[in-house]
């Protein structure tokens, strides 16, 4: 039987680290001092259980007694008991479980793999962790609706602790009268037909600002990271419907870069495997290291939170309803409902949310759907015949043109499907033992429904690996999740609270640049939809092109 090239991969690893460190082991006898063995010292296994130190065979008898007993505890904790069997799944280690055969750099490609031998509902061991893969239209509809109160709480992992200051936020916070408050809030302020018509104005000067920076750049052939560029356009819309800032001039390229290569960072090490939620009796010690990196990162934002508030909080009651942005409405109703006040750390993480959430999502999908139209002539010049069709030439993109632009928004669609921003969505965990399809899913296990694999299963998509935005012009698949073989924004009740701005955002952003220039790949150089896995689902590599005004009056070029 030939080694899986996962469970290869480890172990090349394993034998790597080995022979990179023979020749720092220390060890110690009780006929010997501490010392450090040289290269000819060959201590192997052999020679342990060979060994005549009753010391050394009564630790050994010990631990490997421990590791059975701690092995069955795990076994005996994850079977269900007098009901249905637990889903199938790949046959578990002692102690770690699946842990050493999945690499957390292709997690969701593994699942999918597995999923063909064991099927659409799996179990994995995670350590003392037991998680269910959701790989199919089907199953996701059992636990996203079916079951979805049971299903509707998010499984908080250490380092969100500390990026939402103790899980106080919407993302993480358990399903129940706090969460509905705060989403009711964000969605009411936010995220309303009325509220994101009234915030046009902020959207249209930020894509303006975007446009003239890039004009300039074009003049000297420069290329322009575009990923960065759109991250600060969309920065500045979402902070300046907060609390009225933004980010300008010379800050433009030193501080879009820092800004968004902190947000990156907080949003890397929510995606790394952590095995303080794995095994939760050694999470105080963070081993890995994970909760101190992300204690660093948050708080050069939270500073900037401290900040905003303090200046904030003198303002509360000297602005009409109407003209008070985000913060100032927060903190003048955080105390009218009883049942669920909020307090500074609430509103606080609420701010977190947006900027992590409302931001960093919207900037990844508009770089690949960027990514994948600078890549393909045949489906720019697609974009560019409906543009010059419904926008004209001598005109600037404007909102109301993006319902008439069908093709633009089916590439949009196709470019989540195949890139889904959230590619194992958000973790659930079931507050309750459920049985699903017949299979017993014990309380608190981490359920991932895996997005990507879904929106390539050839059961339900043609040429499931090949970018057709075609197929979205024949069909009225939406992003509200209520087909489940096309999720992009979750479904059911935690679905994604800003679908609507998303959409707006990303959209305007990607027509205004498509329209406004050609986009040229550096010279020796070529664009790239390679993708990095990770909560949230990037570029591997930033998208650098060179922008070639197309229109040709300047005016179009100007603020």
């Amino acid at each position: 039987m030939s080694t899986p090239s996962f469970f290869y991969l480890h172990i090349n690893t394993t034998q790597n680290l080995q022979t990179n460190n023979q020749n720092i082991v220390t060890y110690y006898s009780p006929k010997t001092k501490m010392g450090t063995a040289s290269t000819n010292s060959n201590i192997n296994l052999s020679q342990i259980l060979n060994t005549k130190e009753p010391y050394s065979s009564l630790m050994l008898a010990v631990a490997a007694l421990l590791a059975v007993v701690c092995y069955f505890w795990i076994q005996g904790k994850s079977k269900s008991k007098n009901g249905p069997p637990l889903p199938p799944g790949p046959w578990p280690l002692p102690i770690v479980g699946n842990l050493p055969f999945l690499n957390s750099e292709i997690l969701h490609t593994q699942f999918q793999a597995l999923t063909l031998k064991h099927g659409p509902l799996m179990k994995i061991h995670l350590g003392s962790k037991l998680a269910i893969v959701v790989s199919s239209p089907d199953m996701a509809r059992e636990v996203l609706k079916t079951h979805d109160i049971t299903f509707a709480n998010h499984d908080l992992p250490e380092v969100g602790k500390i990026n939402t200051y103790g899980g106080e936020d919407i993302l993480w916070s358990p399903y129940g009268t706090h969460w509905r408050r705060l989403r009711k809030l964000c969605v009411m302020k936010m995220f309303t037909a009325p509220t994101l018509e009234a915030s046009y104005s902020t959207r249209r000067e930020e894509t303006r600002q975007t446009i003239v920076y890039m004009s300039e750049m074009a003049r000297d052939g420069s290329p322009v990271n575009l990923g960065e560029q759109i991250f600060l356009s969309i920065f500045n819309v979402v902070t300046r419907m907060m609390w009225g800032a933004t980010v300008e001039g010379e800050e433009r390229t030193t501080l879009g870069n820092e800004l968004k290569t902190l947000i990156s960072d907080i949003s890397d090490i929510e995606g790394i495997q952590n095995y303080s939620d794995f095994f939760p009796l050694f999470s105080r010690f963070d081993f890995q290291g994970l909760v101190k990196q992300m204690r660093g990162h948050v708080k050069k934002l939270d500073l900037l939170f401290d900040r905003v508030m303090e200046s904030h909080v003198k303002m509360v009651g000297k602005k009409s309803e109407e003209e008070e942005d985000f913060l100032q409405y927060l903190l003048r109703v955080k105390d009218d409902d009883e049942k669920a006040p909020l307090s500074m750390t609430h509103v606080k993480s609420l701010l977190m949310d947006m900027v992590l959430g409302g931001v960093d999502t919207s900037v990844n999908a508009s770089e690949f759907a960027m990514a994948e139209i600078v890549s393909r002539p045949e489906v720019l010049s697609k974009i560019r015949q409906e543009l010059d069709q419904v926008v004209g030439r001598d005109n600037v993109v404007e909102e109301s043109h993006l319902p008439k632009l069908s093709y633009l928004q089916a590439v949009m669609k196709e470019t989540l499907r195949l890139h889904p921003t959230l590619p194992l969505l958000v973790p659930h965990r079931n507050s309750e033992t459920s049985v699903v399809a017949g299979y017993t899913v014990p309380k608190d296990s981490k359920i991932f429904i895996n997005v990507w694999a879904i929106h390539r299963d050839p059961k339900h998509w043609d040429e499931p690996n090949e970018f057709k935005p075609e197929r979205f012009l024949a069909n009225s698949l939406d992003f509200n999740g209520g087909d489940f073989k096309y999720l992009p924004f979750g479904s059911g009740r935690r679905i994604c609270a800003a679908i609507n701005m998303a959409e707006k955002l990303v959209l305007f952003n990607i027509a205004s640049l498509l329209h406004s220039f050609d986009w040229k790949a550096p010279k020796g150089q070529k664009f790239e939809t390679e993708e990095k896995f990770g909560l949230v689902l990037k570029l591997k590599s930033p998208l650098l092109a060179i922008p070639v005004p197309r229109l040709s009056d300047p005016k179009l070029y100007t603020a």
